[in-house]
């Protein structure tokens, strides 16, 4: 009943975060716009392109390492934010300094709007329906892969090395993409991932694929529990991972805290050739 407790409580919390970002989310974002953090950092390309399903035009960010050629395979990471985010909210800080070393071209969709949940289940207060269209998980889903599809027509983008993360709604988000792609992704990587209506056993369709887990143990929205319970899957499954429990780490600090080890992880691993 305790561990109960703690999810319902972690969720009404969570609940409450959405309430807030309603009056924005029931919107079309403006393109690129960043809503909670501050500008976009000048070094990442704000787009959009035509999302033909809802005819509307769908913001994506894209930041490019100064060591990307086109006669060279460059590595890819697709960035899922979180909820009430927006496509540059993992575009930003040490993640940007790490992709320009390690040579990345690291994308940010939106995701259809700032509480899509990129085709997971999606997190709502009792009674209520989520901001959006009623077939937005899927629009959400479809948002991600259009994104994916584009950059790897524009650039010369390695197979073997593109990477799926994401915090909060955006792991939840990167846990589903993760089992119903799994051929897209050479590893993934959760920041405090608000999985809470999905079940670790759902890995079981992807019993080869690297995970790296990030959870602050002070998290006031998502549960240290409940990445503990799929990290123990994990091990049990004997799946390659890695998890930073950071001592202290909230719902946000994590994810700059954890960004190195997440991309030390993703250099450490490629996909094997067919």
């Amino acid at each position: 009943m305790r561990r109960t407790s703690h999810f319902q409580a972690a969720l009404i919390r969570l609940w409450v975060v959405l309430a807030m970002c309603v009056p924005a989310a029931a919107q079309s974002p403006a393109p690129g716009r960043e809503r909670a953090r501050g500008p976009a950092d000048p070094r990442v390309q704000l787009r959009t392109y035509q999302f033909t399903d809802t005819k509307e035009e769908m913001p994506y960010a894209v930041f490019v390492s100064s060591k990307v050629r086109r006669d060279q395979k460059a590595p890819l990471i697709i960035a899922l934010h979180g909820l009430g985010g927006s496509p540059t909210s993992l575009l930003r800080g040490n993640a940007l300094d790490l992709a320009e070393e390690g040579g990345y071209v690291l994308v940010g969709p939106m995701g259809y709007n700032p509480s899509g949940w990129y085709g997971s289940p999606i997190v709502t207060r009792p009674g209520r329906r989520a901001p959006g269209p009623s077939n937005l998980p899927e629009l959400s889903e479809k948002d991600v892969v259009n994104v994916l599809e584009m950059v790897r027509k524009e650039f010369n983008v390695d197979e073997r090395r593109t990477y799926l993360m994401g915090h909060s709604m955006g792991g939840a988000g990167t846990y589903h993409l993760a089992v119903k792609y799994p051929g897209n992704w050479a590893a993934i990587g959760l920041i405090a991932p608000a999985a809470f209506s999905m079940k670790p056993s759902s890995l079981s369709a992807v019993p080869n694929l690297p995970v790296i887990v990030v959870q602050g143990d002070a998290d006031p929205m998502v549960p240290v529990s409940m990445s503990r319970e799929w990290v123990e899957y994990m091990k049990q499954r004997k799946m390659t991972h890695t998890y930073l429990e950071i001592a202290g780490g909230d719902h946000g600090s994590v994810i700059g805290t954890g960004m190195p080890e997440i991309f030390r992880f993703f250099a450490e691993h490629t996909k094997a050739a067919h």
